[in-house]
């Protein structure tokens, strides 16, 4: 079944915003922080009772909203959850998000859930299997999906690039891209290409969003851990970028030994002083 629900959003989003953790819950929500838009862990939302949906409708009415999934599971080969996707589909009734993102990977197996983003073959077999799920997710859900590059850990010999594979995906789907720059640099560093190299074989003109966050450097490789601020590689290669993608929203992303507000919000602050255009936005 398909749901049914406004193609409507609550606000437009631009800037700079941050993804919404449970710690910042009610600073958010008592005071101005400046914060133009909020991303949504949108599998924190999908309870349909109790206090969760009514934290939802708060948000909503506060902020422009983006919904990011971890549940999608587009590149897997289990047949998609259409209970998952109801649910996301409900919570977007509510919350109206501007677009609704999830990761270009798998995440289940034969019932088994792994609670990781694990990559994929980068050939023309995983193109078509994960553009035709893709198709199958937009038309339950009644729109685009924005689509995010995943970090990796093991090279796979493979006819295609990442970039490659990303780019032939968005075509061959029709979706659009949340490019995730931290993600593209833990590649770098752990499976030995080139980040600048690649975002020149990647859709850029189907970018929606861009995500900074840190890594955990472990010594012989990085983990997308989520849990430092951005690094400096990182805000080297956003700067360039955003020369090129001005207008397209930045979210700072941090889910592990969350620190108090006011370290994303410099983090935020940052990423605003690198976009060309950074003195028409919120301070």
């Amino acid at each position: 079944m398909k749901v049914a629900f406004s193609s409507g959003e609550r606000g437009p989003v631009s800037g700079v915003g941050i993804g919404l953790r449970d710690p910042h819950f009610q600073q958010l929500m008592d005071q101005d922080h400046g914060v133009p838009w909020l991303e949504l862990l949108a599998d924190n939302f999908l309870a349909r009772g109790g206090l969760t949906p009514l934290q939802l409708d708060r948000i909503a009415e506060r902020y422009p909203v983006t919904m990011h999934c971890v549940g999608m599971n587009l590149g897997g080969t289990d047949p998609l959850d259409l209970d998952y996707l109801e649910a996301i589909g409900a919570v977007a009734s509510r919350a109206l998000p501007a677009w609704i993102s999830d990761h270009l990977c798998f995440t289940a197996c034969r019932g088994r859930h792994c609670h990781d983003l694990l990559p994929l073959p980068y050939d023309d077999e995983a193109v078509r299997h994960v553009a035709r799920r893709i198709q199958q997710v937009q038309d339950f859900l009644g729109r685009r999906l924005v689509v995010e590059n995943v970090s990796a850990y093991v090279r796979a010999t493979a006819p295609l690039s990442e970039a490659q594979f990303v780019a032939a995906v968005c075509d061959e789907a029709d979706c659009e891209l949340l490019l995730d720059i931290n993600n593209l640099y833990v590649n770098q560093v752990n499976l030995g290409f080139d980040a600048l190299r690649a975002l020149e074989a990647l859709p850029l003109a189907r970018v929606h969003e861009i995500h900074l966050a840190g890594y955990e450097d472990t010594g012989h490789f990085l983990i997308d851990a989520h849990n430092h601020r951005v690094s400096e590689p990182v805000w080297q290669i956003y700067r360039q970028l955003a020369q090129r993608l001005p207008d397209v929203p930045v979210c700072i992303e941090w889910d592990n030994d969350i620190p108090a507000l006011g370290v994303l919000l410099a983090e935020a602050r940052r990423a605003r002083t690198l976009r060309p255009r950074h003195r028409g936005e919120a301070a």
